[in-house]
């Protein structure tokens, strides 16, 4: 705090993109070599800012992908139509360019190891980047065939369009492979491949009743993405008889915070 007890002033710092990852066709994950930077909790988001030649600003807000343990910074972003900060990020950026940031920003929608689970994750789109940035955390602290993974036990319930339109589709695939106490479940709106046996609808009180722990087992629950996916699954949880202090939520939509 400062001396007058309000809280410091987040200071802008120049990142350097070390490298640009495409995750689908329209997101792809910057890496970014922030100096200074100062730590950061899995859920929280930093503010981009883009100035042009002639002074124009503009700002937005982008959840942290990365864990806590890793010495880069990783930002994904979906470019949105019309979208002037997310289609630079995503079709002008290179490596070497330089970024300005500050962070990192948020204390509610985080979680941390020592908090414990189990733990229901659900995301709708690009609503999964800082709940990835939990999962990674996870398996940070736990490391590779730890026999303590049944203490904070994860179900992750991802809704997309379509199967190419899944952010981190190989990653989450490999993680829930190697841990049994993983578990990813995903539903396609509006396409699925042939073959597809898994949901195919919109995220419901019937689905989440199915993926869910019962409220018995008190998990603590991260919802992240579009308003209406956010809303709908927070009063589904209610109704099944989840704690609403238990269930944080962070909401995006097309006059939200990225853009």
């Amino acid at each position: 705090m400062s001396p007058d007890g309000t809280a410091p002033r987040i200071a802008w710092r120049l990142a350097t993109v070390i490298d640009v990852i495409p995750e689908t066709a329209r997101t792809r994950t910057l890496v970014l070599d922030v100096p200074d930077w100062p730590g950061h909790r899995a859920g929280q988001h930093v503010d981009v800012r883009l100035t042009a030649e002639d002074g124009y600003q503009a700002e937005r807000s982008y959840s942290i992908a990365s864990a806590p343990e890793n010495s880069r910074l990783s930002l994904t972003v979906e470019e949105l139509k019309d979208g002037e900060v997310s289609q630079y990020l995503s079709e002008v950026l290179r490596s070497g360019d330089k970024l300005e940031l500050r962070g990192p920003i948020g204390g509610y929608f985080v979680w941390d190891f020592s908090l414990g689970g189990p733990l229901l994750l659900v995301a709708g789109g690009s609503g999964i980047v800082p709940l990835m940035a939990m999962l990674r955390h996870r398996n940070a602290v736990l490391g590779a065939g730890d026999a303590d993974r049944h203490r904070v036990p994860v179900r992750l319930l991802y809704s997309s369009r379509g199967w190419e339109e899944v952010i981190y589709r190989d990653e989450l695939t490999r993680l829930a492979e190697s841990d049994t106490s993983l578990e990813v479940r995903h539903t396609l709106t509006r396409e699925q491949p042939q073959g597809w046996s898994g949901f195919k609808r919109r995220i419901d009180r019937a689905m989440l009743e199915e993926v869910a722990w019962p409220p018995s087992e008190k998990p603590q629950v991260f919802v992240c993405g579009p308003t209406p996916l956010v809303e709908a699954v927070a009063q589904a949880l209610v109704e099944l008889g989840h704690q609403p202090a238990r269930i944080k939520t962070e909401r995006f939509g097309p006059t939200g915070s990225t853009g």
